[in-house]
């Protein structure tokens, strides 16, 4: 599995301590060392949607002026702005063992995921 985020970000934060916590290895890629993985954002827009993709509650949204936020009305918008912008990008995308891919970090949801042994 990847975990896909920012290494400073709280919520990247709690999820990799709860992996950690549960013995389970992932790797971890880093949006601000590494960039986004432009081959990968056309997986996530079709599992998940450009709606929960992007951030909307995040500092790095607030900041954009009204008319780059006004532009984002799609895929193909909320993909430019994806890899123009890392930080809004809603965190973390996992990409799981099975292909699954989510967004954000659901402790029940993970739970369920999790192989059982």
């Amino acid at each position: 599995m990847i975990l896909y985020g920012i290494a400073n970000c709280d919520t990247v934060k709690r999820a990799r301590a709860w992996l950690a916590g549960r013995g389970v290895a992932c790797e971890f890629h880093d949006f601000k060392k590494a960039g986004v993985p432009a081959r990968r954002i056309d997986a996530w827009l079709a599992a998940a949607g450009w709606q929960r993709l992007v951030n909307r509650q995040g500092h790095t949204w607030r900041k954009l002026d009204a008319a780059t936020q006004q532009a984002v009305v799609d895929a193909v918008s909320a993909r430019a702005l994806m890899l123009a912008h890392s930080s809004v990008i809603k965190r973390p995308v996992v990409e799981w063992g099975d292909g699954a891919i989510t967004v954000g970090f659901d402790a029940a949801d993970w739970e369920q995921r999790l192989p059982r042994v």
